[in-house]
């Protein structure tokens, strides 16, 4: 078995071989001092507790991918958005995916993280899903 990041037609069966580095760690702690144009995640983000880990269509997911065990969710956001300002580029981007009851609590970290030109996207269903936020030139 491969290490997570390795091993045969990593990037090649999409076309970007060369393009693309596949590094595995917690949040940050592979990129070093790197300072990227922007940032995307879409982070596990249920709450702990919450009654539909397991059920319907979640069941089928691993649950690494869906809950931080954090009570309510937003332990690995608040990792994300702490550590970003230190691996953004002057003018560059952070979005990130949050529950569609996080959108306020998100926006207050990324407020308090000094971003400016703050959004907030909204799913199909008109849920705000998305936010993120511009790091100062």
């Amino acid at each position: 078995m491969f290490p997570p990041c390795q091993g045969p037609n990593r990037g090649e069966r999409h076309g970007c071989a060369g393009r693309l580095e596949f590094l595995h760690g917690d949040w940050y702690s592979p990129v070093g001092a790197r300072r990227f144009d922007l940032i995307v995640s879409n982070p596990p983000y249920v709450a702990a507790a919450d009654a539909h880990l397991g059920r319907g269509d979640l069941r089928f997911e691993p649950p690494a991918a869906l809950t931080d065990g954090s009570p309510d969710g937003l332990g690995s956001i608040r990792a994300i958005v702490a550590g970003a300002p230190r691996h953004l580029a002057p003018g560059g981007w952070l979005l990130l995916e949050h529950g569609y009851d996080q959108a306020d609590a998100v926006a207050a970290l990324i407020a308090g993280a000094g971003f400016t030109e703050r959004i907030s996207l909204a799913d199909l269903a008109g849920i705000p899903r998305v936010a993120g936020g511009k790091m100062s030139a």
